[in-house]
């Protein structure tokens, strides 16, 4: 289950978990990933139109949440599409205890 606090512009698919840019640009995009009582490594990927850009990794053995986070400035160019993508391991309980946010820093 997701929860959009932001969509200015609606250019956030909910239904897809896909950013699409309006317009060329520099963008700031962070995430922050949850795992909770689950003893697997995950890995979690920023990917830009299929291609990962930055990935952040969780995979204490010993706790029972730990979080996988990271952030990027990146030239987006009109249409890009922006989503997180699960490249490894599981999430108990989905991604309700994540976030993902993005926005236009400047305009290119």
């Amino acid at each position: 289950l997701f929860v959009v606090l932001v969509n200015i512009g609606n250019h956030f698919d909910l239904k897809a978990s896909v950013f699409q840019a309006p317009r060329r640009g520099i963008y700031s995009f962070s995430f922050h990933v949850v795992k909770v009582y689950n003893r697997q490594t995950i890995q979690v990927n920023l990917m830009q139109n299929d291609y990962p850009v930055i990935s952040a990794f969780a995979g204490d053995q010993d706790v029972t949440r730990e979080a996988a986070s990271n952030g990027v400035l990146l030239m987006v160019e009109r249409e890009d599409r922006v989503y997180l993508k699960l490249e490894r391991g599981t999430l108990m309980g989905g991604w309700k205890y994540s976030t993902f946010s993005g926005f236009l820093v400047f305009p290119v």
